[in-house]
């Protein structure tokens, strides 16, 4: 069973043109975990904390996975591409050798709540096209696991006992696990995860316990990189699973760049300042197989 190493409270912050988000991985260059950057939480019923998104700004060199619980974004790139990301879609997007895009809410009142996880690509892929992965919340597996336990599987393979649940995205090189777990109060899980992947626990309603710690509701759990990992709803909780092979490279980030060495981010600054941040292609939209 993994134990917990790390627990790192999310601040909340201001992000895009003023969106009020809770940050725990990515407060600071330390606070990352191999190969996650960054996770951003948002959710308000206050139309001011989200109604100014996020308009249009570069990227290079990583993946960015937004998954909306609620709510309506539509996203739009520099070529021409849109995509609407409603409640329990997910895009995964693959920045590559450059994208400039916005997200927009298409709603003037309600809950809009969310995340986005920042997800680096090692050295070999920084600079491949951009692409993106448009989930539909029906394309997403739900494992009804045990009586008041169940678990939305947007990427990797949940294993459990003789079953097993694929989700939309597979075939990475980190080889990413993304679970969405819901526990009613006093229930335990106990999920495979491979050994030597990162690992944390992210409670983003209720209450949960780890190795008899608990963590409260928006702190990430870093565990340890070998074991099981298990946890026990203290309240009715729902809680992110996030595990990944880790990339063991330098790691160089200048706002919405992210490369292995200052100088590929000099030139990523030279890039989208000239206009050459883009390859010219429009970014591939991959279907997914039913």
């Amino acid at each position: 069973m993994r134990k917990i190493k790390q627990l790192i409270a999310a601040a909340t912050v201001s992000d895009g043109a003023g969106v009020k988000i809770k940050r725990s991985l990515g407060q600071s260059q330390q606070l990352r975990l191999d190969p996650f950057l960054m996770l951003d939480c948002f959710g308000s019923e206050q139309a001011n904390d989200y109604i100014a998104g996020f308009p249009a700004h570069p990227h290079r060199g990583f993946e960015t996975v937004t998954y909306m619980l609620d709510g309506h974004m539509l996203h739009e790139d520099h070529l021409g591409n849109k995509g609407h990301l409603k409640s329990g879609g997910v895009q995964w997007m693959t920045a590559g050798r450059g994208i400039i895009h916005s997200e927009m809410p298409q709603q003037e009142s309600g809950l809009m709540r969310g995340f986005q996880l920042w997800l680096n690509l090692p050295a070999a892929e920084k600079m491949k096209e951009a692409a993106y992965v448009d989930i539909a919340p029906e394309q997403i597996p739900v494992a009804q696991l045990a009586p008041g336990i169940s678990a939305k599987v947007i990427a990797g393979v949940l294993q459990q006992a003789a079953q097993q649940w694929a989700g939309p995205i597979q075939g990475l090189s980190t080889a990413p696990l993304y679970f969405d777990l819901t526990l009613e109060a006093g229930k335990s899980l106990s999920i495979p995860v491979p050994d030597g992947h990162n690992a944390l626990l992210y409670p983003f309603a209720g209450e949960i316990s780890v190795a008899g710690s608990k963590v409260k509701e928006h702190h990430a759990a870093i565990l340890e990189t070998s074991g099981t990992v298990e946890l026990t709803a203290i309240t009715a909780s729902r809680v992110l699973l996030l595990a990944a092979k880790p990339i063991g490279e330098p790691v160089v980030q200048y706002g919405p760049f992210v490369m292995n060495t200052v100088g590929e981010i000099e030139q990523a600054i030279r890039d989208y300042q000239t206009g050459r941040l883009t390859s010219g292609k429009a970014a591939e939209t991959i279907q997914l197989h039913q």
